[in-house]
């Protein structure tokens, strides 16, 4: 059984920072990304970072610069460094692992096949809160 628990969530001021964490266990596909999502009340849920399995990251456009996102294989966790928080970015942020890129195929209409990827994660973990005042 996998599971993902996320801690270090909590409220600060505008340009204050906080360090997520998620502990893993039971999770042994390293060769898979993992990644943190947010998602704030009334929005969908979106991508903040991820880091793939020889440690490549990628981040959302509104985080780069201020988000840092790194593992520890040893300790099988998760981090997230934010800086620089802005009232944005407050959401709930979710642990992700097992995350990859699925191809689909959706039948629009008649003849009309739209083919695409998304990219999807197995395993979650419950989410921590983060909180950011102006």
């Amino acid at each position: 059984q996998v599971l993902l628990v996320e801690s270090g969530g909590g409220s600060v001021q505008a340009g204050g920072s906080l360090n997520l964490s998620c502990a893993t266990s039971g999770y042994t596909y390293t060769n898979y990304d993992m990644g943190w999502f947010r998602q704030a009340p009334g929005k969908e849920r979106e991508e903040v970072a991820s880091i793939s399995g020889d440690g490549s990251a990628t981040f959302a456009d509104s985080v780069k610069g201020r988000f840092t996102i790194s593992k520890d294989k040893k300790k099988d966790t998760l981090y997230l460094q934010m800086i620089s928080l802005k009232p944005e970015d407050t959401a709930m942020y979710y642990c992700a692992a097992g995350c990859y890129y699925s191809a689909y195929d959706v039948l629009r209409g008649p003849g009309a096949l739209e083919r695409g990827e998304q990219y999807v994660c197995d395993y979650w973990g419950q989410g921590t809160q983060v909180t950011v005042s102006s």
